[in-house]
């Protein structure tokens, strides 16, 4: 049975911000979140240009993007415990303006080792906004338009990885690498102004618990350590390096460490124990599973789209970017559907959905034009929101609502941590996927020799021939490759889609006029 609202802010939620200013202040939170996400995918395609500025290699340069993943992976987690502590408005509004100032770092950095450090310091700072803004939204806006504000959420955190790489080669081919860390200054330090101005009144009392020293170690142990191994993986041959074997060994003693410690500490700094609402945990599950189908289709479809089909990272981000214009028409639809139909029923339809476009997507070829690839991206988006939406809502409202910032901060660290792994499996299997294809291919093309006559007759040198055939050869590996993992991913839509079916039947909706603890 999931536990009823019980407490409320004394004043009431409703009385506190209302008309502009509550819009003000929801929009500031959305893109907080905005932000700290955008920065996960937004220097994947500027690493050449970092590395070339920097003097550093291809190779040195993806500690860029690894050392901010490990930062914001360490701190998400801990958002509940650190709201306890100092209070989630403080927690917010101070994430918010060091992320601004490590963003300012990177941005002037004059060599990799400041950058790095400047990047871990801007993830430890990231990964409180995206909880913290999420369970701040649902506690300003009154009960009857919760959903309205999961809706907000949801869109900022589905639009911002699919429009990070885009924003990243557009201010690596316009200007300098640096902007990439110079957008965010505007939306931190104004943000993290207005916040203080607008959400003061929803400071809630304070637990001074003591400090889980040992917990905490054991946390950015296993974390690190895991984050490292995806990371690197692809680059150094999995299981056949040394030093992927150590961190993995490393990450699974921590972890199981981690979880001994955690389950026995009275004030744990990660409290696994939101895992005993059966709602949360299978929410949580279906989210996971989805959310890492999901970003494994959008890493995969630009990798093709400029490996293969020619198109810049410009053009490749115009052919995706319906994804995200349809699921934003469509997410203030499913906000208030979501308030009268079993959340169950519209996460089960979503998911689904998502599944059949991707299968739609395995007939791919390369005579497609842009119309074609963006429309199956199109109805993605229309499917997107009802995934998404319900499952936040009827996960956070299977939780007490002095729970409410360690489930969220949970919750964003496994759909994190998910997007993170699906990317190395996806990228992994695609390489190994267009290898084993290529091999297969050669036994099989041109067995009458025909095309290699042709190319002979009109002219053709004996190694132009041959270069001709292979390029044919690759290019057709690569796309056998790419929808053969869009079918893969299409069957983990529909396992995802089952999985809800493990919640119970929700009771209530979240009520964001209770006091966080």
């Amino acid at each position: 049975m999931q536990e009823q609202t019980s407490s409320h802010a004394p004043s009431g939620a409703e009385t506190q911000l209302s008309g502009g200013m509550l819009w003000i202040a929801a929009i500031i939170l959305a893109a907080a979140n905005f932000i700290a996400v955008l920065n996960m995918t937004i220097a994947n395609v500027a690493v050449p240009n970092i590395a070339g500025s920097l003097g550093a290699t291809l190779s040195q340069g993806t500690w860029v993007i690894t050392s901010y993943a490990v930062g914001e992976a360490i701190t998400v987690p801990l958002t509940g415990w650190l709201s306890a502590r100092y209070g989630a408005v403080r927690v917010f509004v101070w994430a918010m303006v060091m992320f601004g100032v490590f963003s300012a770092v990177s941005g002037l950095a004059n060599s990799l080792g400041l950058l790095v450090v400047a990047r871990i310091f801007q993830g430890f700072s990231g990964g409180p906004l995206m909880p913290l803004s999420q369970t701040l939204l649902m506690r300003i806006f009154p009960k009857e338009k919760t959903a309205a504000a999961i809706g907000l959420w949801s869109m900022t955190t589905l639009v911002a990885p699919v429009l990070g790489p885009i924003l990243g080669g557009y201010f690596c081919d316009e200007y300098r690498w640096s902007w990439i860390f110079f957008i965010n200054l505007p939306i931190a330090f104004a943000g993290g102004f207005f916040a203080w101005q607008l959400l003061q009144s929803y400071r809630e009392p304070l637990q001074r618990n003591p400090i889980d020293r040992i917990g905490l170690v054991l946390l950015i142990i296993w974390v690190a350590a895991l984050q490292l191994m995806l990371d690197e993986g692809k680059d150094l041959d999995w299981f056949a390096s040394t030093k992927i074997v150590t961190l993995a060994i490393v990450a699974a003693i921590a972890f199981a460490a981690f979880l001994i410690w955690e389950f026995h500490e009275d004030h744990p700094i990660v409290d696994l124990r939101v895992f005993r609402h059966r709602g949360f945990t299978a929410c949580v599950l279906t989210i996971s599973l989805a959310f890492a189908a999901f970003f494994g289709a959008s890493v995969l479809t630009p990798l093709w789209l400029q490996n293969l089909m020619g198109y810049t990272a410009t053009k490749a981000g115009i052919a995706t970017a319906g994804t995200g214009l349809a699921a934003f028409f469509v997410a203030p639809l499913v906000a208030q559907l979501s308030t009268r139909v079993d959340a169950r029923k519209l996460v089960f339809g979503g998911v689904i959905w998502l599944g059949i476009d991707t299968m739609w997507r395995t007939v791919a070829n390369t005579d497609m034009t842009m119309w074609n690839v963006a429309l199956p991206l199109i109805f993605m988006g229309f499917g997107l929101p009802f995934f998404f939406i319900p499952t936040t809502g009827l996960a956070l409202a299977s939780v007490e609502e002095r729970e409410m910032d360690s489930a969220a901060g949970l919750m964003n660290f496994l759909r994190t941590l998910s997007g993170a792994f699906a990317t190395s499996v996806v990228t992994t299997t695609w390489g190994n996927q267009i290898t084993r294809n290529h091999a297969e291919l050669v036994g099989l093309a041109d067995g009458d020799q025909s095309v290699r006559g042709m190319l002979e007759a009109s002219g053709a040198p004996g190694d132009a021939v041959n270069q001709v055939i292979d390029y044919m050869i690759t290019g057709q590996s690569v796309m056998l490759a790419t929808n053969q993992l869009m079918l893969a991913i299409g069957i983990a839509f529909f396992i995802a889609a089952s999985v809800i079916w493990l919640a119970p039947k929700p009771t209530r909706v979240v009520d964001p006029s209770a006091g966080g603890h």
